[in-house]
């Protein structure tokens, strides 16, 4: 196989070096790539066009990634090691950055300038956008750091500040001439013009990033500029996109996990030997029971008991685990939900029902269920000590508890008398943590304290989350 300038064997090429290199660094960050996929990626640059960086980038992806969930990692990972250009990479000058008298740049030029280009879907038009965006980091996203030249997207946005152009590139859209008030207000040019100032910020964050990594090295700038796969994002510190990222994997997850159980069920429910059976099977053989038979299994599905802390520090990590374990609840007999912050009360009725939509179920829960009493802060103790008063006799010996929430009691009495008797009445007792493990105990934590009691489990994302469930819950 050549290179793309067909003159020398493409194993000895720097452009392989690269793309292990960058194979490389997707596996250290999670995503799985096989050998087979690497020579295919290899075999692909054979006829793609390498001068069409989108082409590229494409064939990339679909011979490497095997998950569209990672797309996002991996376009932040693909656009460090290829980047567009190397060098200033200012483009032709665009007169909206013309300096004035006094070298400063016309901010209103420069914003109706955007909003043409922005509102043009022409090739060429598209073209000059990532143009305009080198300039636009070049000219009002750079400053002096104490390491020399520097360069911000947010500076670069918040000075041009596109999201107010949206109305006005929608009116353009919409082919009118801006008199009407009314022009461009149909949501679906609202939509477009959003879309496209979206754009014009990846196009922003890609530039700002191509000239930090040349500036600072590919290594540094990956500490910040990629972000963590979905099922690596920690459940404490995600912000809402990353929550929507991780809401994402839920349903893979739980069908994975569904398939793991059913399977390990199957393993696990052989039956008991059937001596009557096995005795008359062996007068074949003189009355050595070489063939054991068994009796016909009748295995039943357990109960789950889930009692989560649903207070603001841990409320993420709770509706994931829920919505979890909601979409495994067929591996169950019954699956019951009890919630709390400083008093337990049940929420099953919350999750019944097949079209059941997270979301509200949540809200309605808060809402309406009897969860605070006291000072409206975490208190363990005294839900436990509620549970095993009120609801004790939802818990039996053919099922399991599992606990939800990060151990900090705020400095109240954990109560662990109350947690003894719950766990010594069902089967299997296991809590999950949201908190790294070395956090317990640190502040009003008394996680180590409870983990005495009752095996607790760290669980700071999707992929330990999808770990702790199928070792853990009874089959």
């Amino acid at each position: 196989m050549n290179t793309p300038t067909g003159n020398a064997p493409i194993a000895s090429s720097p452009f392989i070096t690269q793309l292990t290199g960058f194979v490389d660094d997707l596996r250290g960050r999670g995503i799985v790539v096989g050998p087979a996929n690497l020579i295919d990626a290899g075999q692909a640059t054979s006829v793609l066009d390498l001068l069409d960086r989108n082409s590229f980038r494409e064939g990339m992806a679909c011979t490497l990634l095997h998950d569209n969930g990672h797309r996002r990692v991996f376009d932040a990972v693909f656009d460090l090691w290829f980047p567009l250009g190397m060098g200033e990479r200012s483009g032709d000058q665009d007169d909206a950055f013309a300096l004035d008298a006094d070298g400063n740049v016309d901010i209103e030029a420069v914003r109706e300038r955007l909003a043409e280009l922005l509102a043009d879907d022409s090739a060429e038009a598209q073209a000059e956008l990532a143009a305009f965006a080198a300039m636009a980091v070049a000219q009002l996203g750079s400053y002096r750091s104490s390491r020399g030249p520097a360069f911000s997207t947010y500076q670069a946005m918040s000075t041009i500040n596109p999201q107010t152009l949206i109305a006005q590139i929608a009116a353009a859209m919409a082919g009118s001439s801006g008199d009407d008030d009314r022009s461009g207000t149909e949501p679906v040019f609202r939509r477009a013009a959003a879309d496209r100032v979206r754009q014009f910020r990846s196009l922003i964050e890609s530039e700002t990033k191509r000239r930090m990594a040349q500036r600072n090295g590919r290594e540094q700038v990956s500490q910040y500029a990629v972000p963590n796969l979905p099922e690596r994002v920690n459940f404490l510190s995600a912000g809402a996109a990353d929550l929507a990222e991780v809401r994402r994997t839920i349903a893979p997850l739980a069908r994975l996990l569904a398939a793991r159980l059913e399977v390990r069920r199957r393993r696990a429910h052989r039956g008991s030997i059937d001596v009557r059976k096995t005795l008359r099977a062996s007068m074949s053989t003189g009355g050595v029971p070489i063939d054991l038979v068994r009796r016909k299994p009748r295995p039943g599905r357990p109960e789950l008991v889930v009692l989560c802390d649903v207070s603001g520090s841990v409320a993420g990590f709770s509706q994931f685990t829920l919505q979890l374990v909601y979409a495994l609840r067929q591996q169950f007999s019954k699956v019951r939900v009890f919630a709390f912050v400083d008093t337990v009360d049940e929420v099953t009725e919350f999750f019944d029902g097949p079209d059941l939509d997270f979301t509200t179920a949540v809200r309605e829960m808060l809402s309406e269920a009897r969860l605070i009493t006291r000072d409206g802060h975490s208190d363990y103790g005294n839900a436990f000590s509620g549970f095993a008063s009120d609801h004790l006799d939802a818990l039996t010996r053919r099922g399991a508890l599992l606990i939800l929430g990060d151990g900090r009691n705020n400095y109240h009495d954990p109560k662990l008398g109350a947690l003894t008797e719950m766990v010594d009445s069902t089967r299997h007792a296991y809590w999950l943590n949201p908190e790294a493990a070395r956090n317990w105990d640190t502040g009003d934590s008394v996680a180590s304290t409870y983990a005495g009691v009752i095996d607790m489990h760290e669980c700071r994302n999707a992929t330990q989350l999808g770990k702790v469930i199928a070792n853990l819950l009874p089959v």
